[in-house]
């Protein structure tokens, strides 16, 4: 399983090393060690005091496809390099919608670091609009999150998926986000069982995930991980919600 924490535009750098002082103590086995891995996206200004003082791999929560240049505001992969990262968020709804992100610039985001070797983890996921109009809707407008970006995708994970390792694809209902309200396990079900016939990439689940309904979600087919927000902002909660999946 796959447990990743989003902190989006949270936590400072000495909050992310208190953070962090707190999160090594926990005690993993090696056989989770073997079985599950654990990913943080920490805000831009944090990312050194998580390389820093992680025991855990580190990822961006955005970057430009530039290696450097007259890119005000932006991190490059010069920037990623320098400490170290190779893994990338792309395709948040919060991207989409707040900040105004067309298919057509993430697709060239995903295309830009896939080849130069970062692991992505792509997020997809619809508004309530399109929930309610039901599962053809929903269907439909996932895949249309995948234009641009499945040629690559595939790339990396080759015809018999040999390397998951380097892609992960993130269900997130953008209802879910943040509302405390998950969707249903039905939903979750129907849904990842839609996007297995589009993709081998893992499959995580995000959207009000936290300790109580993390063991649930997690024994779903095809969900292979979560994507978790405010409830990783907690170092126990997160440890938690480990803890549930792994149990």
């Amino acid at each position: 399983m796959q447990f990743m924490a989003n902190f989006k535009c949270n936590h400072t750098a000495h909050s992310v090393q208190a953070y962090f002082a707190q999160f090594n103590n926990y005690r993993f086995s090696s056989d989770f060690l073997g079985q599950h891995e654990i990913v943080f996206f920490p805000p831009a200004l944090a990312l050194q005091a998580a390389v820093d003082h992680a025991q855990f791999e580190i990822g961006a929560q955005n970057a430009y496809p530039t290696r450097s240049g007259a890119y005000t505001g932006e991190i490059g992969l010069e920037a990623l390099e320098s400490l170290h990262i190779r893994t990338i968020l792309l395709g948040h709804s919060e991207r989409r919608t707040l900040l105004g992100e067309s298919q057509e610039f993430i697709a060239e985001k995903f295309q830009y670091f896939a080849r130069h070797g970062f692991r992505v983890v792509y997020c997809i996921g619809e508004p309530l609009s399109v929930r309610e109009q039901g599962e053809s809707a929903v269907q439909a407008y996932l895949r249309a999150q995948f234009d641009g970006v499945m040629e690559s995708m595939e790339e990396i994970l080759g015809s018999s998926g040999h390397n998951p390792a380097r892609v992960s694809v993130a269900y997130e209902p953008i209802w879910a986000i943040g509302t405390g309200v998950s969707a249903s396990v039905a939903d979750i079900a129907s849904t990842h069982a839609f996007l297995r016939t589009l993709t081998c990439a893992p499959l995580l689940y995000g959207g009000s995930v936290n300790a109580i309904n993390a063991r649930e979600i997690l024994s779903l087919p095809n969900v292979n991980g979560v994507l978790v927000g405010s409830a990783a902002l907690d170092p126990k909660s997160f440890y938690d919600i480990t803890q549930a999946g792994a149990n």
